[in-house]
C-alpha cells in the first residue's frame, strides 16, 4: 500500500514539474525612437521578426522596430503624410 501511495505521489510531482514552464528572461522593450537611433539593433530585431512572424510579429520590439523603419523610410521620402495636401473637388474636375 505504501508503494502505491509513493508511486502516485511521484507521478503527481512529475506531472506538476512537467507542467511548469521554465522562466524565460524578460526581453527589454525598446521604444520606436530608440530603434530609430540604433540601426544595427533595429536590423537584427527585424531579421529575427521576419524569420518567425507567426510567433514574434506581434511582440512589442518587433512592432516598435517595424514602426521605426517605416518612419525612417517615410522621412527619407519627404516626411510622410504631413507633406501630402488633402484633395478637394477642384482636383477631380476635368481640365
Amino acid at each position: 500500500m505504501k508503494q502505491i501511495i509513493a508511486s502516485i505521489a511521484m507521478a503527481i510531482s512529475t506531472l506538476i514539474t512537467i507542467g511548469c514552464d521554465e522562466k524565460k528572461p524578460r526581453e527589454i522593450v525598446q521604444t520606436v525612437d530608440w530603434f530609430k537611433e540604433h540601426s544595427k539593433e533595429r536590423a537584427e530585431v527585424l531579421a529575427k521578426c521576419n524569420s518567425n512572424p507567426g510567433e514574434l510579429g506581434g511582440t512589442p520590439n518587433c512592432i516598435n522596430a517595424s514602426r521605426a523603419a517605416s518612419a525612417i523610410t517615410w522621412g527619407a521620402k519627404g516626411g510622410g503624410f504631413d507633406s501630402v495636401k488633402p484633395l478637394n473637388s477642384n482636383d477631380f474636375k476635368k481640365k
